[in-house]
């Protein structure tokens, strides 16, 4: 396990921890969350050895192999897979001394050397390694390319790839989502599912993190709080906490009355109708919400236009793509003033270039493009965090748009996105990728922009500033278009989605959970049917051991997981027996129990959605091992 007592870290002048306290058990999967700064990175830092505590104990089980996700890329020369492979140190370790052995001829040493090859599972390691980066969407073709070749996003998925494929007891994992699309962010969470060690993850995805954890560790006020369940369920617990507080009810008031008063004014007209739904929902939410967050630095809207035209945009029989290249064929699509959709679609498949061709970036190569004659469009994309002047501050970005404006007008607007004091007046120069993508975010809000195009806008934000422009984009009345991995986003700003895939745009009629189920079918549709390599009929009886070898290595650990669910089933059962039964004791609902009777009712709700879960993810390991075990018998 690993347990922190009375710990103590401080980096330089600021105290980030002080006798802070958590235990952690194997095989747990833990979300660490806390604000931009309060010391997450450092503790991931404690843990890997590189910092010591200044004051109290960390302690981890010495033999534990750890492996965590790098920031920076050191060997651009390297080809992909073999960048990814490197994350394994002890198979490098072998394969270069098998080299050695062979080059001296010791066949003692050859011998061992394989047979600790076989351990280490060497032989599947390419296809593993490929298996890895093709979850995270790399080509085939791309895989065998040079490090140097990629983007600094891309840099970052090696990274993760190689993370992965080293063999650990903990794997730490910073921001693993920020570089990705939704299509890897499913595929990875699938992958963390089934990981078998203890797993600390910093993340800003909330859909990512319920999805992936069982613990969220929360940092705040130097202190760490571990509460059970994924992000939803810390969410409850702490505006449970909170709720008490006047400031809480105070913002919540406001944000309440905010809301009625849009729903009271447009819920009777037509064109309103589905907008003022929305904020019934997002109305429903917040009083259950609103607590957790009353300590947020966030607080603005998208100013309102002026004016709009109906449609504000129209494409018709368009051709999109850039240069001699077709992306897109036959594109019809109307925005309407009110209109919200999310583009879906794998990567690549041309969601960046048709928000790039209706913002302008990009030209029509074919068919028609009409713009509205009141047509005002806020663009975000994360090469315009580049666009911005380094060596001005958030001020004067915004004086400049805005020369006429009282100065304290703007501080006050400038303020909603945490610019205040200092930081307003700083230049940008030095400023955070989360601190430029807010500033662009403002930058759009202050222009009263009638069509929002966002590509990725959730992209280096913290959760407290997700939550802040969610809030802002269901109150925004002009329409949307967004391209986003951040599935509570996508769930809570837009009504309908349109799949962007095999060179067309088409309404996609479902949730986000039938687009998953869709895109695992494409996935299957796009795997190349391998052609048989030149001798392939001759059976290589050494290979297929070899094979068989591997399968039986994997076997363990999914059997293993296997019976550990089938064991927690089993105890979740047996105590979800004993609170029905005490349930079923007519004295319980007397008033004088009436608490205790709130606790056993909340205890088998919990009970009871674990149940569901455990017996959702022990049907999945069986399927797995399964699958595995009839591998293995064909291999044989």
């Amino acid at each position: 396990m690993i347990r922190l007592q009375n710990l103590t870290l401080q980096r330089g002048p600021q105290r980030l921890l002080e006798g802070a306290e958590l235990t952690l058990h194997a095989g747990q999967k833990v979300g660490l969350i806390g604000a931009n700064g309060a010391g997450k990175s450092s503790l991931f830092a404690l843990l890997r050895g590189e910092l010591g505590p200044d004051a109290g104990d960390c302690q981890l089980p010495p033999d534990w192999r750890i492996a965590h996700m790098r920031q920076e890329v050191d060997n651009l020369e390297r080809l992909a897979v073999d960048y990814v492979l490197d994350g394994d140190v002890h198979l490098r370790a072998i394969q270069a001394e098998l080299a050695r052995a062979e080059a001296a001829h010791d066949g003692s040493a050859i011998a061992r050397l394989h047979s600790e090859l076989d351990n280490a599972q060497g032989y599947s390691a390419d296809s593993r390694a490929r298996k890895l980066l093709a979850g995270l969407g790399f080509t085939s073709e791309q895989m065998d390319r040079r490090v140097g070749d990629f983007s600094g996003g891309w840099r970052m998925r090696l990274n993760l790839a190689q993370a992965l494929m080293c063999p650990s007891e903990l794997l730490l994992l910073d921001e693993p989502t920020n570089h990705l699309d939704l299509d890897a962010i499913l595929w990875l969470e699938e992958w963390l599912k089934g990981y078998p060690g203890t797993l600390l993850l910093i993340s800003h995805d909330r859909d990512f993190l319920d999805a992936v954890v069982d613990h969220v560790a929360h940092l705040e006020q130097q202190k760490l709080t571990l509460y059970r369940g994924g992000y939803s369920a810390f969410e409850r617990t702490r505006a449970e906490r909170l709720a008490q507080q006047q400031q809480a009810y105070e913002k919540q008031q406001a944000q309440r009355a905010h809301m009625e008063d849009f729903i009271r004014r447009f819920k009777a007209k037509a064109t309103k109708a589905r907008q003022a739904q929305s904020r019934i929902k997002a109305l429903e939410r917040l009083e259950e919400l609103a607590p957790a967050h009353v300590d947020s630095p966030f607080d603005f809207v998208f100013r309102e236009a002026d004016k709009v035209s109906s449609p504000l945009l129209n494409l018709s029989e368009a051709r999109l793509g850039y240069g001699d290249k077709t992306v897109l064929e036959k594109v019809k699509l109307s925005l309407a003033p009110g209109a919200r959709i999310g583009l879906l679609g794998p990567n690549g498949a041309g969601k960046s270039t048709l928000i790039k061709t209706l913002a302008g970036d990009l030209a029509v190569l074919g068919g028609e493009l009409a713009r509205g004659e009141n047509l005002a469009i806020g663009y975000f994309a994360q090469h315009q965090l580049d666009a911005l002047d380094p060596k001005a501050s958030p001020l004067l970005h915004l004086q400049r748009l805005a020369p006429s404006e009282r100065e304290q007008t703007l501080r006050d607007f400038i303020g909603g996105f945490d610019f205040r004091g200092e930081r307003c007046d700083e230049p940008v120069l030095n400023f955070s990728g989360g601190e430029k993508a807010r500033l662009a975010l403002a930058l759009i809000a202050w222009q009263k922009p009638n069509l929002l195009l966002l590509d990725e806008p959730t992209n280096h934000l913290d959760l407290e500033m997700r939550l802040a422009l969610t809030m802002a984009l269901q109150e925004f009345a002009g329409a949307v278009l967004v391209v986003s991995h951040d599935r509570h986003l996508l769930k809570s700003t837009t009504d309908e989605f349109l799949l962007v895939a095999d060179g067309r745009i088409q309404p996609f009629e479902g949730d986000l959970d039938d687009y998953a189920r869709w895109l695992i079918d494409f996935r299957a549709r796009q795997q190349p049917v391998a052609a048989p390599a030149a001798g392939a009929e001759k059976t290589d009886k050494r290979a297929q051991r070899q094979a068989a070898a591997a399968l039986r290595q994997q076997l363990a650990p999914h059997k293993k997981q296997a019976d550990k669910f089938e064991q927690e089933l089993g105890k979740v059962q047996e105590r979800l027996a004993t609170v029905e039964t005490q349930l079923g004791d007519s004295g319980l609902y007397e008033s004088a129990r009436k608490d205790e009777l709130r606790e056993r009712l909340a205890e088998q709700a919990q009970l009871k959605a674990r149940e569901a879960e455990l017996e959702e993810a022990w049907l999945l390991a069986l399927e797995t091992l399964e699958a595995l075990q009839q591998q293995l018998e064909e291999a044989e």
